[in-house]
């Protein structure tokens, strides 16, 4: 079945083309991940789609009983509305089902045949676990103030208030769903994604996906499609297999390329020699000169970057930092921590948002002082420092102008050095682009250009602080090889695992409490060995409290002190089988009483008396699986 076909469809913005006579269908089950440069249309495309956006040229058919939710990059709110509010956007139909049925039975309705059909309608949703399903993708994005104004929120709280919005919205959804999503992991930390990548894997969705995160994407994505130079590409399987196939298709572009341009040659030559007066037969060779022209002259961007710098000098002595303490009040940012950085070393930095992270790297910079202990920074090191605060631009100049301020050229390590334009060009500016005034770059685009600034300073210790959001993978992939030859100091926080892995060779793991663990291995290693741990730890306890969606009223329930074990009990082996009798014993109950309350002739009293009870064999399922699922993780 195809939820979406397009044919032939164009795009323009003035003279700039995005796209040009595309073709293409996304059929029922297919998980699509949407790759481009910034600035090519990526965002335009999917907007189309939703329904957003119209084309120049061409047809969109979306099928009928299908139904497009997009999750965008800038989120639209009611900004005097509560979370909650806005999370419940409209009147949303499982929400509406149950409210409804809760009323009848609050105000001990005798109308036989409404609380039958709202039954029934409950049903057809499949809404009795609607609640419990809420809750869950609330609590993996930590939103727990659900009476917070949403104009108080910050960016990222926004992304992620939008994104649960967008999940309990197809979650129960009635008709098919194509949903669209414009880089939904960007302001998650690593757990919300591993989350988010299972949960996408598990849900029946049809999902068309533009990431930055290739590992998100390999877990979720099965095919990948190309936006470059106004065409589409199609590629099945994952990440690697489509630079693979990328490289091969750029391959045979160069040789048809080489292939035209020598025929280019002989055709111009004959071309010169003609007469004015043309023959029908001379004409149509005339006509095949400009096809091949058009051949012969075509541009072909390879993406790869090998640039051997000649950074500036640095030292035998790089930074120390001897007996470091920082705290905020009760906050304990570093207590006591010890560390010499050695030339060339390449470090990823982590921990839970508010540990401190972002601190530390102020601090070695001299922007902020430590409390007490000593910070001894080499003579030769220049700090390079890509901060998440942006580009800031003191008045509107054009790109080649804003990097001329910085050095007219770049040195290089065999000699010589190249130009700001040839600089720009590497980075994925051309020349035609490099005259565009800053005002009128995209989000992405100056995130590139603060990046290239950076780098075009020639600093011999970069610190790079959330790097990747909002960066495109063709400029990741460009940015990743850069780095990959950088022969100075290389400090990272970033929550992209593939960045991390490819680029970093150990980690400081803020803890929290002031404590700085040094960790021997790449971000995949860390994360492995944190499940380990988590696998075998003793669940935590204390008061929770949860909110009740379809009253509003909050109530504080307590979770109970649930000691895990290595290995079964026998007292835990016998409760864990007589879990999987009850549960199927339950489940069967829930399917009988959903049949009698659906017949006609059972009477108004025994209704109500099923209504109760299927209320709470749906409540013992529920308690019972997940003491179930509590005690799976333990087998051995």
């Amino acid at each position: 079945m195809h939820y979406v076909s397009a044919k032939d469809i164009s795009k323009s913005y003035g003279i700039k083309p995005l796209f040009n006579n595309i073709s293409f269908h996304i059929s029922e089950g297919d998980k699509i991940a949407l790759v481009a440069r910034n600035g090519s249309g990526k965002s335009t495309l999917l907007k189309i789609l939703a329904g957003k956006d119209q084309v120049d040229e061409g047809e969109v058919w979306v099928n009928k009983d299908v139904s497009v939710a997009l999750f965008e990059q800038e989120p639209q709110f009611m900004e005097d509305k509560s979370v909650l509010d806005n999370i419940f956007h409209y009147k949303h139909p499982v929400a509406e089902a149950l409210r409804n049925y809760e009323y009848l039975l609050d105000t001990h309705s005798k109308d036989h045949d409404a609380i039958a059909h709202a039954l029934g309608r409950i049903d057809e949703l499949g809404a009795w676990d609607f609640e419990a399903k809420v809750k869950q993708i609330l609590g993996k994005l930590n939103i727990h103030n659900l009476d917070q104004q949403v104009s108080t929120l910050s960016g990222g709280q926004r992304k992620r208030v939008a994104l649960a919005q967008t999940l309990i919205d197809i979650g129960f959804e009635h008709k098919h769903v194509l949903l669209i999503m414009d880089e939904p992991t960007n302001h998650l930390d690593v757990e919300m994604v591993e989350w988010l990548e299972h949960y996408l894997g598990q849900e029946k969705v049809t999902l068309l996906m533009v990431t930055h995160d290739r590992y998100f994407l390999d877990a979720v994505c099965d095919e990948v499609w190309e936006l470059d130079s106004s065409n589409l590409y199609f590629y099945k399987g994952n990440y690697e297999n489509y630079l693979e196939k990328k490289t091969a298709r750029i391959e045979n572009t160069l040789s048809s390329i080489d292939k035209a341009k020598n025929e280019y040659r002989k055709e111009l030559e004959w071309m010169r020699k003609q007469p004015k007066a043309r023959t029908t037969k001379a004409q149509s060779r005339i006509d095949a000169f400009y096809e091949v022209e058009a051949r012969a002259k075509q541009k072909v961007e390879n993406n790869q970057v090998e640039l051997q710098m000649k950074m500036n000098r640095l030292g035998g002595k790089v930074a120390e930092l001897k007996k470091v303490y920082k705290s905020f009040g009760d906050k304990v940012i570093l207590k006591g921590f010890d560390y010499t950085f050695k030339k060339g070393e390449r470090i990823g930095i982590i921990g839970k948002n508010g540990a401190g992270k972002s601190t530390f790297l102020q601090m070695l910079q001299g922007l902020e002082p430590a409390d007490s202990g000593k910070i001894n920074i080499g003579d030769t090191v220049i700090f390079g420092n890509f901060a998440q605060g942006g580009l800031v631009i003191k008045e509107d100049m054009r790109i080649i102008e804003y990097v001329k301020d910085i050095a007219e050229s770049f040195p290089l390590a065999a000699g010589g050095s190249i130009s700001a334009s040839q600089f720009l060009t590497l980075f994925l500016f051309p020349p035609e682009q490099q005259y565009t005034y800053l005002s009128k770059l995209s989000g992405g685009e100056k995130k590139r250009l603060q990046l290239l600034s950076i780098l075009f300073r020639n600093p011999n210790f970069l610190i790079l602080d959330e790097p990747t959001n909002d960066l495109d993978l063709p400029t990741l992939a460009v940015l990743e090889n850069f780095l990959s030859e950088y022969q100075g100091c290389l400090l990272i926080v970033s929550h992209d695992r593939y960045f991390m892995d490819r680029l970093v060779d150990h980690l400081f793991v803020f803890e929290g409490d002031g404590m700085v663990r040094d960790f021997p291995g790449n971000y995949s290693r860390y994360r492995t060995e944190e499940k380990a741990k988590e696998r075998y730890a003793p669940k935590e306890t204390g008061d929770a409290k949860t909110y009740s969606l379809l009253s509003g009223n909050e109530e504080a329930n307590t979770v109970s002190n649930t000691t895990t074990k290595k290995k079964f009990s026998y007292k835990e082996k016998r409760e864990f089988d007589e879990l999987e009798k009850e549960i199927a014993t339950l489940d069967k109950e829930k399917t009988s009483i959903t049949e009698q309350m659906s017949t006609a002739s059972v009477s108004f009293d025994e209704l109500q008396k099923l209504s109760k009870r299927i209320t709470e064999v749906t409540r013992l399922l529920e308690e019972k699986e997940l003491r179930w699922l509590e005690l799976s993780e333990y087998i051995v």
